[in-house]
């Protein structure tokens, strides 16, 4: 019999970039939760140690695109790439617009 941790019930947003492989450092990381650019569940965020949870919408512009992720799983380490993957779904990527409507290309 094992004793294992029960799973955590959120994570800071940094990590969980990280973890997810969304970002490819920590630094990268924060660095885009800081940016004041990033939502989460449709409010501004503006700190890297917001908490988030299963069942959170994570809005972000991202090398040119625009993501919008529902948090499926807490990832339980920064495994390989298919592993972080499996901790999102992604609803919605669409070029980033101007105020004009043209769009940029990456």
């Amino acid at each position: 019999m094992t004793n294992r941790a029960p799973a955590p019930e959120s994570m800071r947003l940094d990590r969980f970039l990280w973890w997810a492989r969304i970002a490819k450092s920590r630094d990268t990381a924060q660095a885009m939760a800081c940016d004041g650019h990033f939502r989460m569940d449709g409010r501004a965020i503006d700190r890297a140690h917001a908490p988030v949870r299963i069942g959170s919408i994570l809005t972000f512009a991202h090398h040119g695109q625009v993501r919008v992720l529902r948090v499926e799983s807490l990832p339980v380490r920064r495994g390989p790439p298919a592993e972080g993957r499996a901790c999102y779904c992604d609803l919605v990527t669409s070029p980033v617009s101007s105020v004009d409507g043209s769009s940029h290309a990456a």
